[in-house]
């Protein structure tokens, strides 16, 4: 055998596994969506229906083409939520799941990869934290489908518990799938249940809870609720967490007063909390004011937390350039929050995310409008909710053409792996520099 058989190996490294997982995953996804058992009227589904539905579910985006409910069989229902439950978990946490399960020793590799799929800050102890999140996940996932069973079951019969278990961790996962859509009214998503204070608290909740972050979880498991002992970003996210009370009022107030009060606030509540990246809406969108689609479109492309169930640019990222640009006003050196200096390369690194996804959001709306005519703004709703993996939609998904469409599946996966994970899995790094260039001052402003 030739001598470079022998001894090479091609080296993967975390980011590229990340990535690999999820395409492999996909388009796994995509031949099982295919497959004339997958669909109620047993045909087959095109490879680009097919493979947009597998995208949006791995991506926990909610995006579709063809009504969940209506259109897909219970095997093919199946296939979606399982897609979900991987995509938002993770692929790699999956695949050290089943490492764990069968008895294999997890290697310094794959407990790197793991810590680089959810953005845990060490190596150490990332097993335990691995265990403690597909756990939590199981139990909470089961009390949602619990709580929902009773109204479910009294409308939908023993198809009720699947409903229930479906949506649950749809909801948890922030995928925005649904499965109440039916020939005459498909796309429904929760519109029926707008009036219902059991459905919305509880997928408001799973939605809360999917999308503050595996680490904010352990932190709050292991120190309870000692606020000082949290890390810095446990802190950042529970307090931009409180702050979905904003968004809400605001919705409340231009679109949701003449409700009342008390369906007033559930509709406006569950529409903030929903633009973090869930996808479900319980009002007809298109029916609210141009201000407040706006910001819908704001909050979509900010999205939730790091290391969640979320895509999206995320809000920890938002925050640090939010105080960065507090702490130039303040003509400060540093930038710091909660008593902690913020590094200067987390601050690159924000400035490059939200760019880079500002810029696929607004070019991606951009040719999307040219190709279709649609307007800019319904465009700009469109593929922030790609780009942040929402899956909100002023219903102009079905009408567009499969350019736009393939334009929206590119978004959705850069959204949900991550704009710097991709860009660290096609470039080598490079060794640092022992020579510095001269520094020279250019204004800005």
């Amino acid at each position: 055998m030739p001598k470079i058989f022998c001894h090479s190996r091609i080296r993967i490294s975390a980011f590229q596994t990340i990535i690999l997982g999820f395409i492999c995953v996909i388009l796994i996804g995509t031949v099982l969506l295919m497959l004339p058992c997958s669909t109620k009227e047993n045909i087959c589904t095109s490879f680009h229906d097919a493979l947009f539905t597998a995208v949006s579910a791995v991506c926990v985006t909610g995006l579709i083409v063809k009504d969940t409910g209506s259109y897909w069989s219970t095997f093919g229902q199946t296939i979606i939520i399982l897609l979900i439950q991987i995509g938002g978990l993770g692929v790699v946490t999956i695949a050290v799941v089943f490492a764990m399960l069968s008895g294999k020793k997890i290697s310094l590799m794959q407990r790197s990869t793991m810590q680089s799929s959810i953005s845990a800050p060490k190596v150490g102890g990332i097993v335990r934290l691995t265990r403690f999140i597909v756990i939590g996940t199981l139990v909470i996932e089961g009390i949602g489908a619990v709580c929902m069973a009773p109204t479910f079951v009294t409308q939908y019969g023993v198809h009720g518990v699947w409903m229930s278990v479906f949506h649950s961790i749809s909801a948890f996962c922030n995928a925005g799938f649904d499965i109440l859509g039916t020939k005459k009214q498909p796309f429904v998503s929760l519109m029926h249940y707008a009036n219902s204070p059991v459905i919305n608290i509880v997928i408001m909740s799973l939605i809360v809870i999917g999308g503050i972050g595996f680490l904010t979880w352990d932190d709050i498991y292991q120190h309870h609720l000692h606020f000082k002992k949290y890390r810095l970003q446990t802190k950042i996210v529970l307090m931009t967490t409180v702050l979905i009370t904003l968004p809400a009022l605001f919705f409340y107030v231009y679109d949701f007063q003449n409700l009342g009060l008390k369906d007033g606030l559930l509709a406006a509540f569950f529409q903030s909390i929903t633009t973090r990246t869930a996808g479900f809406n319980s009002v007809d969108l298109t029916k609210m004011s141009e201000l407040s689609k706006a910001m819908m479109t704001v909050l979509m492309l900010i999205g939730a937390s790091p290391s969640s169930t979320a895509g999206g640019m995320k809000i920890t990222t938002f925050v640090i350039l939010l105080t960065n640009c507090i702490a130039v006003f303040r003509q400060q050196e540093e930038t710091d929050l909660f008593s902690r200096k913020i590094g200067m390369q987390v601050i690159r690194n924000a400035a490059t995310i939200f760019i880079m996804y500002l810029f696929l959001c607004v070019f991606g709306a951009v040719l999307i409008s040219l190709k279709d005519g649609f307007t800019l703004g319904e465009c700009l709703f469109e593929t922030a909710s790609a780009v942040g993996t929402v899956g909100l939609t002023l219903g102009i998904t079905t009408k567009l053409s499969c350019f736009s469409q393939n334009i929206l599946i590119m978004l959705m996966f850069l959204g949900r792996v991550g704009g710097l994970t991709l860009i660290y899995a096609t470039h080598k790094k490079t060794s640092k520099a022992y020579l510095k260039m001269p520094e020279e001052i250019v204004t800005v402003g």
